[in-house]
């Protein structure tokens, strides 16, 4: 669905070089839902807009939807559709009728095009709004109404770029939801980028971290936590020394002493933190708390960049 090799850009800004992407090598079956993260300036939307055809890359190649984005730019907007940050119907139109309008404009009949409007608008709950117009809609409502448009033409792969971004709660549960019921509904392959890691975690089969311009790693959310983050075990004492001394403990484990809190990295807290408590208990050291906490995809950030993605990344 997507195979992109060596694919590039770099952009000049004050007679300075700056390298947005330096090297994207990148293969998506069809049917997956590939997360791509990474922090602000590391290069995702440059290279979701050189792979929808928005930005001529310097070098490499790329085929999406089967199609060459250099050669073929019309056959790969034809094959798929993009859902951007900002919203992308009109405030003068209604519901429907900019629904229609997208179907035409991709060469559907008025028929078809009236047909497909009325399907999407059942699929996500849109009906009741169908002549209202976008302005009037809430963050949620506009939200389903943009991947309505993005999906007017019945494309093979779908481009989200932050689909939930500055949303509530619950409204964002419901996108989620309907987004969900669309790959059920369509085996559409699915291609988002989202700072809400928990998202990443919970939806994605495939997750790809992009920093610098480069891939730094790829596969599930649950074997990038295992083989990159790993378990913490967190305990605290009764004095600072104990603490010192149960941080000399550790072994090879990753540790951190923060006065009488000790925090250390292990491959299975479960088999690793009996044997550490027994350690500690036979050279006298009382610990008062201990816990366990599996790590999540921010712990993979931080182990991989030095920094973790919700510190400074949400778009505002």
């Amino acid at each position: 669905m997507i195979h992109a090799r060596g694919l590039t850009r770099v952009f000049k800004l004050k007679k300075e070089a700056v390298e947005a992407v330096r090297g994207i090598d990148l293969d998506v079956e069809a049917g997956q839902l590939v997360a791509f993260l990474g922090p602000n300036g590391a290069g995702k939307s440059t290279t979701l807009r050189m792979l929808t055809t928005l930005l001529p890359p310097t070098s490499g190649t790329a085929t999406v939807a089967g199609r060459d984005i250099a050669h073929d730019p019309a056959g790969v907007r034809a094959r798929i559709g993009y859902v951007g940050q900002k919203n992308g119907a009109g405030e003068n139109f209604r519901v429907r009728d900019e629904l229609v309008t997208h179907g035409r404009c991709y060469g559907l009949a008025p028929a078809e095009a009236s047909r497909r409007a009325d399907e999407l608008l059942d699929l996500l709950d849109l009906r009741p709004l169908a002549h209202r117009k976008p302005g009037t809609l809430s963050g949620g409502q506009r939200r389903r109404l943009d991947i309505a448009l993005g999906l007017v033409h019945r494309p093979e792969l779908l481009f989200l770029d932050e689909p939930s971004t500055g949303l509530d709660p619950k409204s964002r549960a419901e996108v989620w939801s309907h987004i969900l019921r669309l790959r059920e509904a369509y085996g559409t392959t699915l291609f988002l980028t989202t700072h809400y890691l928990e998202e990443a975690d919970s939806m994605a089969e495939r997750v790809v971290i992009i920093d610098n311009g480069g891939i730094i790693a790829d596969g599930t959310a649950e074997g990038l936590k295992n083989d990159l983050a790993g378990d913490r075990i967190t305990i605290t004492t009764a004095t600072e020394q104990e603490a010192a001394t149960a941080a000399g403990m550790t072994g090879e484990a990753a540790v951190e002493v923060e006065g009488t809190t000790v925090r250390l990295r292990v491959a299975n807290a479960a088999t690793a933190l009996p044997e550490y408590l027994r350690t500690l208990e036979a050279i006298g050291v009382k610990v008062a708390t201990a816990e366990t906490a599996r790590p999540t995809l921010d712990d993979v950030f931080l182990t991989l960049t030095g920094r973790s993605l919700t510190d400074d990344d949400i778009p505002t």
